[in-house]
């Protein structure tokens, strides 16, 4: 609700994860300096330092009525005047290799674009029903959220505690007949294991994996019950700094069976994808080559930082005018012209698809009077 009532007055929204630590949310709410926080009940003490306008958004049950007595209860239709697709929706934080995090500024337009580009792809409609699984501060979550609301279908919002029980997330997808779901393999790694010993009826038509590699091997099981039809499963590789989603791929039984590594497909058709090597050459069919990403994904850039966006945000060589997104990942084409992914040039790594910089673990260890030096 809240952040529904943040894009119809105009304004973008900074996610802001409870568990957090209290200086990460510190650092943050200084960073991008926002005019109001939405605070959800019992979280007071998570703004240790921020002193500016807060806005409670769960109040006592018997306080309700009296509160809201002077606003309107019917559904209310956009506020700002002149809102236009390049306007900014949303500042997402990701892990930073010097020692601070860093606002990714993400446009409507960009948002907008990923669910018309995939609509052939998916089909998405008002009968499907959609898990919000993901922590709002992370980007899989605007997939989600998003995906299931423009569409028309059912959202369901997943409590944490469900999240981090994979029996009672089963039991969830069962009961409110699940279509649509969207993981990282980790989490759905531990699903199948529930599968595999209970077996109800689902009622997914899609899987969509994203957030770290694939491993297809551990499809096995799931593939050898349900078959590679329904529900379909679909690897998409993507960064934050490009919206989301940057390829598709279908994964069949034999791909399971070729043995084949993170396959992850071919870019979405308003993408441009290229891998090039150290001195912005392509490489190559086989040839590992760093992602380079362009097209209307490509975001506006970070938050307060113009020499870390000139860096990652770069000019196509190619194609004059067009900016790409430096990615840091390598990947390498197969003769079919799909792409596997093969891991980063950096040391950033992944933590249940949470971007992790080891520089920024560094900083603050290197923070404590009795550490001299640290490597993470």
């Amino acid at each position: 609700v809240g952040l529904l009532a943040i894009l119809k007055a105009g304004g973008a929204y900074v996610p802001l994860d409870p568990a957090y630590p209290v200086e990460r949310l510190d650092f943050i709410l200084e960073d991008c300096a926002p005019v109001i926080v939405l605070l959800g009940k019992g979280l007071e003490s998570r703004l240790s330092r921020w002193n500016g306008l807060v806005i409670a958004l769960d109040l006592d049950r018997k306080g309700e009525q009296d509160a809201f007595k002077h606003y309107e209860s019917t559904n209310p239709g956009v506020t700002a005047q002149g809102l236009r697709p390049d306007h900014l929706a949303y500042v997402i934080y990701t892990s930073g290799s010097t020692g601070t995090p860093k606002g990714v500024l993400v446009e409507h337009r960009q948002i907008c674009r990923l669910l018309t580009t995939t609509e052939s792809i998916f089909k998405f409609d008002e009968r499907d029903v959609w898990t919000l699984f993901h922590s709002f501060a992370f980007d899989f979550s605007v997939w989600e959220l998003w995906g299931a609301l423009a569409y028309g279908g059912q959202l369901v919002v997943v409590p944490y505690w469900v999240t981090r029980s994979p029996e009672d997330f089963y039991r969830l997808l069962v009961t409110k007949r699940v279509s649509v779901l969207n993981q990282t393999p980790t989490a759905f790694s531990q699903l199948t294991q529930v599968d595999a010993q209970y077996g109800q009826s689902l009622s997914l038509r899609v899987v969509i994996f994203g957030g770290e590699a694939l491993k297809l091997r551990e499809l096995r099981g799931w593939i050898g019950r349900y078959g590679d039809d329904v529900p379909a499963l679909v690897n998409m590789y993507g960064i934050t700094e490009t919206t989301v989603h940057v390829t598709y791929r279908r994964i069949r039984q034999e791909d399971i069976t070729a043995n084949l590594g993170s396959v992850i497909g071919r870019p979405l058709a308003d993408l441009t994808l290229y891998l090039l090597d150290n001195h912005k050459n392509l490489v190559p069919t086989g040839t590992a080559g760093e992602v380079y990403v362009g097209g209307g994904g490509v975001t506006r850039g970070y938050l307060n930082q113009p020499e870390l966006t000139e860096e990652r945000f770069t000019n196509n060589p190619y194609v004059p005018g067009e900016r790409l997104y430096r990615t840091g990942d390598l990947a390498r084409y197969f003769p079919n012209g799909d792409l596997e992914y093969l891991g980063r040039i950096d040391e950033q790594v992944k933590v249940r698809g949470f971007r992790i910089e080891p520089g920024e673990i560094e900083a603050r260890l290197i923070e404590h009077p009795a550490v001299h030096e640290a490597t993470v």
